[in-house]
């Protein structure tokens, strides 16, 4: 079993410092204890001063790379001296034994990374209607993942491990893919074309398969983390800007693997997870007398349109940037092209 793990925390806002702290503290109390625990602030002096101050038993640094949680996570894992990094966000608790249970699925070589389990936490009362088939709305665990140890084709930020021996080979997350966090706005709202959700992990995992195809990914559900989940990420505006948000990071991960990669496992979860969703909140309405039922069936048909309007909004963004890339490439071609000499009789 693996021994030396590393854990990176990647911290971008005093707004969250509660969490923060109690993040910290979950990763110190871990049964199988880190190599090291470094918390890395995304280009924010005052957050970097105070958790430098506070947390002087870990390691605290700035990030050195692309503002962002890409780069963030670059300069954690670079500095991490385990040989394997564990990632946790800085609003997730770890249970003790969380390292423990994923060490103990790194005894096949092949084994590229591990992810576990993530539960929501509740700061409020969870809406009746917010179906556990988008718990990834949230940063969670959502129904239709494996539930023993099993292979997927990617992890989930919130809790995921990775061998730096895997990240040095393929050059650790692609810093201009995925989440500039301080640039969503305090209510949450997200640009239209703009993939702010995410996916950095998921781009890597389908790189690493891709780059070396004997690597796997597994899932290892016994490796819980509990993630901290806001009363604003429990507003209907919330859930729809994140549906449609993920539409848009599909689309740019398409266009940077082929369709059939970028989009496997959400086939699965669209044609099989989805319509059995639906059909289980009508079956709680009409035969429990539960409204929620309806309500969860609503949720996951109107979470499934917003997805697809990402995603078609962002497919036809990135053939229009790649169209006026190819014109105005086109014209400065041939206005520096040297004309053909004239002959003169």
């Amino acid at each position: 079993m693996v021994s030396e793990i590393s854990i990176v925390i990647c911290v971008y806002t005093e707004k969250r410092w509660n969490e923060i702290d109690a993040a910290v503290a979950s990763a110190k109390s871990q049964t199988l204890p880190p190599k090291d625990i470094i918390v890395v602030v995304d280009y924010n002096p005052a957050l970097l001063q105070r958790a430098q101050e506070h947390f002087s038993d870990v390691v605290v640094i700035e990030n050195h790379g692309d503002k962002g949680l890409s780069g963030a996570r670059n300069t954690g894992w670079t500095t991490a001296r385990g040989e394997i990094v564990a990632f946790l966000d800085d609003d997730a608790i770890a249970e003790p034994d969380w390292l423990e249970n994923l060490a103990a699925c790194y005894s096949d070589p092949e084994t590229a990374g591990v992810g576990g389990k993530i539960i929501p936490l509740w700061q409020t009362r969870p809406p009746s209607w917010f179906p556990d088939e988008f718990n990834w709305v949230i940063g969670c665990t959502y129904r239709g993942l494996p539930t023993r140890i099993a292979p997927i084709r990617n992890v989930i930020g919130a809790n995921m491990s990775i061998r730096k021996t895997i990240l040095t080979a393929v050059g650790g997350f692609r810093e201009s893919f995925g989440c500039d966090r301080g640039s969503e706005s305090a209510s949450g709202s997200l640009k239209w074309f703009q993939n702010s959700a995410g996916d950095e992990e998921t781009e890597l995992c389908i790189r690493v398969s891709q780059q070396l195809p004997n690597s796997r990914w597994l899932y290892a559900p016994a490796a819980i983390v509990r993630h901290q989940v806001s009363a604003q990420r429990t507003r209907w505006s919330y859930f729809l800007s994140r549906c449609y948000d993920e539409g848009l990071g599909k689309a740019h991960l398409v266009k940077l693997h082929d369709a059939n990669t970028g989009l496997a496992s959400e086939r699965t979860y669209t044609l099989q997870i989805l319509p059995m969703g639906v059909v289980r909140g009508l079956v709680k309405t009409l035969f429990g007398l539960d409204p929620s039922g309806i309500a969860s069936a609503s949720a996951i048909v109107c979470g499934l349109a917003a997805t697809t309007a990402g995603y078609l909004v962002g497919s036809i963004a990135s053939r229009i940037t790649d169209f006026r890339g190819a014109a105005l490439t086109s014209a400065s071609y041939r206005s520096t092209a040297v004309p053909p000499p004239v002959n003169i009789q």
